[in-house]
């Protein structure tokens, strides 16, 4: 009668109850959904991983590029103050060429003086000795 009612699509199982598909592919079937279900499982799993990890290296790289961007200013800073220098040098050198001429006219003037006061003392005791 099994036959029969296997012949018809119609199978017992191990509890004797009637059932549409036959107990080996029914057990195949659990197998496979136990299998699915512990696939998809893994794939969750390493979905969550994989997205930490972006989380990270996505954090890692704004990390990365706000360093970039502090050297860029820091370089940029020390561009500008070093030209700054440079500047403020050719300035100095400039001041001191000038106070160089500066000084350099006004020993001339001294000495210019000095010999008119040595004219001038010598003149006066000359007119000094004549009266």
């Amino acid at each position: 009668m099994a036959e029969k009612l296997a012949a018809a699509g119609l199978f017992f199982d191990q509890a004797n109850r009637i059932r549409v598909l036959d107990p080996e592919a029914s057990e195949e079937t659990l197998k496979l959904n136990n299998d699915c279900s512990q696939f998809i499982e893994g794939i969750s799993n390493f979905k969550n991983i994989v997205d930490n990890f972006i989380t990270v290296v996505d954090k890692l790289a704004n990390d990365v590029e706000k360093s970039k961007i502090k050297a860029l200013g820091s370089r940029n800073l020390l561009k500008s103050v070093s030209k700054q220098r440079e500047a403020e040098k050719q300035q100095l050198m400039a001041l001191i060429a000038e106070k160089r001429q500066e000084l350099q006219r006004l020993k001339i003037q001294h000495e210019s003086l000095l010999k008119e006061e040595s004219e001038q003392n010598d003149l006066f005791e000359h007119l000094s000795h004549q009266q």
